[in-house]
């Protein structure tokens, strides 16, 4: 069994939980309330400048020209697709850049973004890149399964669009294959490479749910 299969199969319930999650549910039914899709399209900008230096980290570590360009366009390329995304989104609701800059990362996000961080600092290119990977999986997946039960005039087609796109999924099997390749290269970081996808797809999970409940600092009136 290839790697990705095999990290996908070990977290197959929390896969179907995400697709489930009431945030997922009624982005695609066109009900989310805008309140929470704000919380986060803001955060989500906060979490892609961190993913966008763990990527660009991703590709100093590859192994060869092949995964360094890879990994360096994702870097760039992927990131700024999304941002155009977001900043349609943004600029509808009437948030500026300087409010999302003033923006504080959210615990959820705060700890999503760190724990991949970590991983640029004390792991592989192996391991990094099983940590990063469910970040272009699950999207793939939310996104074509809510492509397929989307309302007619969804507020929110073009967040789906985004990701249920050729050009996205494109690079998220790109991105899956170098897995598979990096795991058959170095077989003892598979356990790792399981254990640290797995956990990232919990954060997925934690992410989108913490957006639903418009997640705050719970010691915010302390300060």
């Amino acid at each position: 069994m290839s790697f990705v299969a095999e990290a996908k199969a070990q977290a197959a319930n929390l896969r179907a939980a995400i697709l489930d999650l009431p945030f997922n549910r009624e982005l695609a039914k066109g009900v989310l309330r805008q309140e929470s899709f704000r919380h986060y399209l803001i955060q989500d900008a906060i979490y892609l400048t961190e993913y966008a230096r763990a990527l660009g980290m991703l590709a100093a570590k590859a192994p060869t020209p092949r995964e360094i360009v890879q990994f360096s366009q994702a870097a760039s390329g992927a990131v700024l697709f999304e941002q155009v995304m977001q900043q349609s989104y943004l600029t509808h609701f009437g948030v500026t850049a300087e409010q999302v800059r003033a923006t504080e990362a959210s615990p959820t996000c705060l700890a999503y973004t760190s724990f991949m961080l970590a991983e640029v600092m004390t792991g592989s290119y192996e391991t990094l890149l099983a940590a990063i990977l469910p970040c272009f999986s699950v999207y793939a997946e939310v996104g074509s399964a809510i492509a397929t039960e989307s309302v007619s005039s969804n507020p929110y087609q073009l967040w789906i669009d985004t990701y249920a796109s050729p050009p996205f999924q494109a690079a998220v099997q790109a991105a899956e294959e170098a897995a598979d390749r990096a795991a058959e290269t170095a077989p003892a970081s598979r356990p790792r490479m399981l254990e640290l996808f797995c956990r990232s797809v919990e954060y997925e999970w934690m992410f989108w749910d913490a957006a639903y409940r418009l997640e705050v600092w719970p010691t915010l009136k302390l300060r």
